[in-house]
């Protein structure tokens, strides 16, 4: 039986999605944030016979995320209520789901990317000098979009100085960062989607002039020592080899897959 959930549902829920915090990042995040009553986000469950929770699929606006953890999961109704969106649906999560979904939906398009998890400390070194990493405050917004208005792999359209400011007050991200001599910003590490559970790493970046000298590792190892310290544990995605070395020289390890469905592309 599928059925829409419903407040009632919350701790059922987020019990079942705390199996695999990292992989149910988005679905955690939203649940907390938004709940069940909004408009733009919908939730629904599919329950055994007796009863018992076997997958939830969120849509926050035109993406949706499915999970389950039986191999023998039924995906239809999923399916159905996917196939019934108007326009361009995105379908994201853990590869080894998807892959049910890859298989039998109409023409779309699809993207894989490596998903690594943190859930232990024991790489990250106290490095010296790591009081030169600083945590950004809210007053430090517009420097920090300036920045990433500089490094030519990020797409700053999707960021403004508002919504940074919004992301280090609500605590749904915090950014580290280093500084030249001269008090220009060189290095930044953040994380999105921040939930009671767990932390997205996300634009870790480095001025061209200065890759090379550590200082992205520094970032990252104060701010993921500084996420790991409040029990949550820490997830990133990457397609370029030379950043996975980075990242599992600090202890993450491949969990999976993330894989991105696109349907209904004009």
């Amino acid at each position: 039986m599928i059925r829409k959930l419903i407040e009632e549902d919350r701790n059922n829920v987020l019990d079942f999605l705390s199996h695999e915090p990292s992989i149910n990042l988005f679905i955690i995040g939203d649940v907390e944030a938004f709940g069940f009553e909004e408009t733009f986000q919908t939730l629904w469950g599919q329950f055994s016979d007796d009863g018992q929770l076997e997958g939830v699929l969120l849509k926050f606006y035109e993406s949706y995320i499915p999970y389950f953890t039986k191999p023998t999961f039924d995906i239809n109704d999923f399916m159905k209520i996917i196939l019934n969106h108007n326009g361009t649906a995105i379908i994201s999560g853990k590869e080894s789901l998807l892959k049910k979904f890859d298989a039998c939906l109409p023409e779309h398009t699809r993207k894989s990317t490596y998903f690594c998890e943190l859930t232990h400390q024991d790489q990250l070194i106290n490095l010296e000098n790591m009081d030169l990493v600083k945590k950004a405050e809210d007053k430090d917004a517009e420097r920090i979009y300036k920045f990433i208005e500089t490094i030519e792999e990020f797409n700053s359209a999707s960021n403004s100085v508002d919504r940074i400011k919004h992301t280090i007050k609500t605590g749904t991200g915090r950014i580290f960062y280093m500084e030249n001599d001269i008090g220009e910003m060189v290095s930044v590490a953040q994380t999105s989607a921040e939930n009671s559970q767990s932390a997205m790493i996300v634009g870790v970046a480095t001025l061209k002039e200065y890759r090379g000298k550590g200082f992205m590792h520094m970032c990252l190892t104060k701010l993921c020592a500084d996420v790991m310290s409040e029990g949550k544990t820490l997830c990133l995605f990457y397609d370029n080899p030379q950043a996975g070395k980075i990242y599992h020289k600090l202890g993450f390890e491949t969990i999976d897959n993330w894989m991105m469905l696109t349907i209904g592309e004009s």
